[in-house]
């Protein structure tokens, strides 16, 4: 059963940042510990010590594999998203053997896909094409159609944008790149364990899951690789985790993501993710209701993370506004570099005009947020902005 407090958040600002980083619940560390301390054996030893790594091993396998409706044997633990976003962007392009490969993605995707592309272009001759998004974010899987070519070995598009929520149509865009003889990689570091996700579903070959962005610890992370699906390594080495990820394997820490997984998994199919949306809508409501006119939402309505609320809040600048409220801790979803505020390149790709961009905020809840939270968060926002009207 979920504590109603975390220890973390005890007497801080209000915490409205989880699409950064989640606090670890701390049935998570309980669970990892004895691997820190007296269970500490190699999972690859054929003794004692290790017996007990090893089941817990697959058993974390397992647990992760349940959240996305995989199979055990499908999942692959790595360092952080961004090195299971590299596996299967640079591994499928490299194993694919094409001359002169041709991948897609799109302009708003994590820079842990669009790097490795841009990466692969200089050092490999991959051709890349970024798709365009409409106002909401997404793509239009007609023009996803458009770009594909015999060339094509595969397609990298997010499930939930960080900053907006917005959530992609996969499961078409998949069928058409599949249908296309493409792979099709979705990183899903915001979207598993807020809204339920199957692979088989969703139609993708490979699949990203980030533990800190489900309240794990972070340096650990996930790639569902369906079986079949050929990757070239990362890390060569001694064969751990099917030969793509070599190193001695940190149990402790694929503890910790199974039993996040295993815990988020309960949590959606008790509904927690309406609690969530509930007070998202809540917070939407009291900004809106305080701040007549003034407060524009930015992505789509309805097809967004639950726990994601973007607005942009007319006559001030992001940055500026929460500088003016410590005692609400939010993102603006943009670079800030020596005071001036840049405007979000998400947003911007949607066609928003600077203006509003600059003004936006990124207001990301979370398994401990309360109603009291979302009140106190409305009233010191609004307050704030009421003075830089």
């Amino acid at each position: 059963m979920t504590s109603s407090t975390h220890p973390g958040l005890d007497g801080g600002p209000v915490y409205l940042d989880h699409n950064a980083t989640t606090p670890v619940d701390p049935r998570v560390v309980e669970a990892m510990l004895p691997y820190l301390t007296d269970r500490f054996g190699n999972p690859s030893s054929a003794h004692a010590y290790s017996t007990g790594p090893r089941a817990a091993l697959a058993r974390a396998r397992r647990q992760v594999a349940g959240l996305i409706g995989a199979r055990a044997g499908e999942i692959v633990f790595a360092g952080s998203g961004s090195e299971a976003d590299n596996l299967a962007v640079r591994g499928a392009v490299l194993a694919a053997g094409a001359d002169r490969p041709h991948v897609v993605t799109q302009v708003t995707e994590h820079p842990a896909v669009l790097e490795t592309c841009r990466a692969l272009q200089r050092w490999h001759g991959v051709e890349v094409t970024c798709l365009p998004v409409d106002g909401d974010g997404l793509v239009d899987p007609a023009a996803l159609a458009a770009a594909l070519t015999e060339r094509t070995v595969l397609v990298s598009v997010m499930a939930a944008n960080n900053e907006t929520g917005a959530l992609q149509p996969v499961a078409d865009l998949a069928r058409t790149a599949r249908a296309r003889g493409a792979l099709f990689h979705c990183d899903a570091a915001q979207a598993a364990g807020k809204i339920p996700l199957d692979v088989d579903e969703l139609g993708v070959d490979l699949l990203t899951v980030v533990g800190h962005k489900m309240y794990a610890p972070k340096g650990v992370a996930a790639l569902y690789v369906r079986e079949g699906v050929a990757l070239e390594p990362l890390v060569h080495g001694g064969g751990q985790e099917r030969g793509l990820r070599a190193g001695t394997e940190n149990v402790a820490l694929a503890v910790a993501l199974g039993t996040a997984a295993e815990l988020a998994a309960r949590e959606l199919a008790a509904g927690g993710h309406d609690r969530v949306r509930e007070l998202r809508d809540r917070l939407h409501t009291r900004l809106t209701e305080a701040l007549p006119g003034r407060v524009h939402l930015n992505g789509p309505a309805e097809h967004r993370l639950p726990n994601t609320l973007n607005v942009s809040i007319d006559g001030t600048l992001g940055p500026e506004l929460l500088a003016a409220v410590p005692e609400v801790a939010a993102a603006t979803g943009s670079a800030c570099h020596s005071g001036d505020p840049a405007p979000s390149p998400v947003l911007r790709a949607m066609g928003l005009d600077d203006a509003r961009a600059r003004s936006a905020l990124r207001l990301s809840l979370g398994r401990w947020t309360t109603p009291a939270d979302v009140d106190t968060a409305a009233r010191l926002l609004t307050a704030a902005a009421a003075g830089t009207a």
